[in-house]
């Protein structure tokens, strides 16, 4: 059976920013703390060795597969800094269009540095994705 490598963990938060090469990373992987946990309400948790995710939900897909994921998160890397958003959330695309120099995967926005983006548009990109997270996972 398939096992999701992507599970909560008790790693400290803190240890692993610490842990980031950059300095300029490490700042602006504490900035982002400091934003998704205000904005979420949720503490920050240790998500597989390197997402810091806020919150979580249990999904199921139509497939059989199913799993726990962070409502929303984030992790600084070598060459972005990835945030997790839910994929499908409708005002996505339209956020980001005001959101700033980013890249897109399917479920990932990434940015080079938080000077780069609109942090009020980031917090409606997390409040939009927790808000949609809830009503399609009602069991959170």
């Amino acid at each position: 059976m398939y096992e999701l490598k992507t599970k909560e963990t008790e790693n400290s938060v803190i240890e692993f920013i610490e842990s980031v090469d950059s300095p300029k990373k490490k700042e602006d992987a504490y900035q982002l703390l400091d934003i998704f946990t205000e904005t979420t309400g949720f503490p920050a948790k240790m998500w597989g060795p390197s997402i810091i995710g806020f919150g979580s939900y249990h999904y199921k897909y139509a497939s059989g597969h199913e799993g726990d994921a962070p409502l929303v998160g984030f992790s600084p890397r070598k060459a972005k800094i990835s945030l997790y958003f839910a994929p499908g959330e409708t005002r996505r695309d339209e956020l980001l269009q005001r959101f700033g120099k980013h890249t897109t995967g399917k479920a990932c926005v990434y940015i080079n540095k938080i000077a780069d983006i609109d942090r009020d548009v980031l917090t409606e990109l997390i409040t939009a994705s927790v808000k949609f997270l809830k009503e399609t996972y009602p069991s959170i």
